[in-house]
């Protein structure tokens, strides 16, 4: 139950990621700005690559 509610976790933290990304290019912000949110997102997204793997590999066994 705890790798669903980690999963689900990182996946509400990759929309967010990606919404604010979004938000911060389409408002002109400056350069170090998207860069950071850029950074944010590819560590939201290989937060839920990770879980999502670790959810697969549990169900199998």
């Amino acid at each position: 139950m705890t790798d669903r509610i980690s999963t689900l976790i990182s996946a509400f933290g990759v929309l967010v990621c990606t919404v604010v990304l979004a938000m911060s290019i389409g408002s002109g912000m400056s350069a170090p700005w998207i860069a950071f949110w850029s950074a944010t997102f590819l560590v939201a997204l290989y937060a839920l690559v990770r879980d999502v793997r670790h959810l697969r590999a549990g169900q199998t066994n």
